[in-house]
């Protein structure tokens, strides 16, 4: 990926590394307070997740000098029936102080290069239902609103043990 900083905006983008986990970390509890959560996300999750062998994700940075001050997390699935990759912007933070300066678009920027590098044809991203600043944004950057393509259902998995009772 390329260096995406301008004398216009200094603030480059650049996939995450093993290095700059405790900065992820940090930005990862904000994000989870901002929502008025509490992250739980462990280090070694976080580099199960984004660095490990077994990856399931990748991470973009957004760096102001050697601040991070932003990070997309995004993750790329079939769709099978259509034969496309789809790749989520599961994540998408910016500190607070950087907020409004673009700093979001420019990961949302970042993201769709990578989209295009692996072959997905389409991106999407998901925000709170009363997030309109958000939702303006994403319809600003050409995102159409999508209705749920209905219900989906999670079975909890423990590390070790039994499944559920009525499990087959």
């Amino acid at each position: 990926m390329q260096n995406m900083a301008t004398t216009a905006h200094p603030v480059r983008i650049r996939r995450a590394e093993r290095g700059d986990a405790p900065a992820l970390l940090r930005m990862v509890a904000a994000l989870a307070e901002h929502h008025g959560d509490i992250a739980t996300l462990t280090p070694r999750a976080l580099e199960r997740d984004l660095f490990g062998p077994s990856a399931c994700a990748s991470a973009l940075l957004a760096l102001n000098g050697t601040d991070a001050v932003g990070y997309a997390v995004l993750s790329s699935s079939p769709r099978l029936h259509s034969g496309r990759r789809v790749m989520e912007v599961h994540h998408l933070f910016v500190d607070s102080a950087h907020r409004g300066t673009g700093v979001g678009r420019r990961l949302m920027a970042a993201a769709v290069v990578e989209a295009r590098r692996q072959d997905c044809g389409e991106l999407e991203v998901g925000t709170d239902a009363e997030n309109a600043r958000a939702q303006a944004i994403y319809g600003s950057l050409g995102f159409a609103p999508r209705s749920p393509r209905g219900p989906r259902f999670a079975l909890s998995l423990p590390a070790a043990g039994t499944l559920p009772e009525g499990w087959i």
